[in-house]
């Protein structure tokens, strides 16, 4: 991604502290914890919604006709029903990967914008011009609007401590391009040198399949057993039972609950399929997590 974008992240998104969420943690030392993987919204950067395309699913009208200005469009368009057509299209989009025995479907973002754009363009909402627009810039201007983040406070030190110790980094994670632009634009490195293996990056954009299914997990389970490692071998941190431990544990991971801020903890409480699902520990900061399996 070109530098002026992360320039746009950096220009929207701004410090975020952790709302206390009340939770009591349960810690204890996990010995043998050769590989952690994190989940990214929610966990490693706070976030409002705690989970990539939530703002997009709620239609944020405003965040929408920013975008399209930013981008140097010139809409007769209000930014509601631009955003209803966005969000259109991505109901369509999991429609059809559904119909394709997709269960969990993911949209890759930038189709979705010129699919957007090319049907307000037909309708008569938007200049010809428009759909010539650089999508990948849209995709930010709107998404940094509609959900902005800030990296978790103790992550870097977290990360530092688990590759110290020589624990093996990865990410499993719904996502969309510029999820991954996060890391150099707040934290001022890319995920890679913060200690993330790049092997073991795993995003639901790149295969159209989304958590909660255990598709990501399963993707990263066999890289960890080609490199000689049980799958209990392998810790997976996150914000959500129902996303992030459930379908870890399924696969055979330890699960950390990340029960640090109230904005994106996610207990789903009336959900039937969390009822008896219990992670191996939940932490209230990230600092705790590295103390148990260091």
């Amino acid at each position: 991604m070109a530098s002026h974008l992360h320039d746009v992240i950096r220009r929207h998104c701004r410090p975020l502290e952790p709302v206390p969420t009340g939770t009591t943690p349960a810690l204890r030392f996990l010995p043998g914890i050769r590989a952690v993987l994190f989940d990214i919204y929610g966990t490693l950067f706070l976030s409002a919604s705690g989970d990539v395309g939530t703002a997009i699913r709620q239609g944020q009208a405003q965040a929408f006709e920013e975008a399209l200005e930013a981008a140097g469009i010139s809409a007769k368009i209000d930014g509601q029903t631009g955003a209803n057509c966005l969000l259109a299209e991505i109901q369509a989009e999991h429609k059809q990967l559904r119909s394709n025995r997709v269960e969990f479907p993911e949209v890759e973002i930038v189709e979705i914008w010129r699919k957007t754009l090319n049907s307000l363009c037909e309708q008569g909402w938007l200049p010809a011009e428009a759909c010539s627009v650089d999508l990948r810039q849209l995709a930010v201007e709107y998404e940094v609007r509609a959900n902005p983040v800030w990296p978790t406070p103790d992550a870097r030190e977290c990360l530092a401590r688990l590759r110290k110790e020589g624990k093996i980094l990865g990410l499993v994670s719904n996502a969309q391009f510029f999820t991954i632009e996060l890391f150099p634009a707040l934290f001022g490195e890319p995920a890679e040198e913060l200690g993330f293996d790049r092997q073991l990056q795993y995003f639901s954009y790149q295969y159209a399949q989304a958590k909660p299914g255990e598709f990501l997990y399963r993707r990263a389970a066999e890289e960890l057993e080609q490199r000689g490692m049980e799958t209990s071998e392998a810790l997976y941190v996150g914000n959500d039972l129902l996303n992030d431990v459930l379908p870890a544990k399924r696969v055979g991971f330890r699960t950390a609950l990340f029960a640090g801020d109230a904005r994106s903890l996610r207990l789903r409480k009336d959900d039937p399929r969390v009822q008896d699902v219990a992670p191996d520990l939940i932490v209230t900061d990230l600092v705790s997590l590295a103390d148990c399996v260091c």
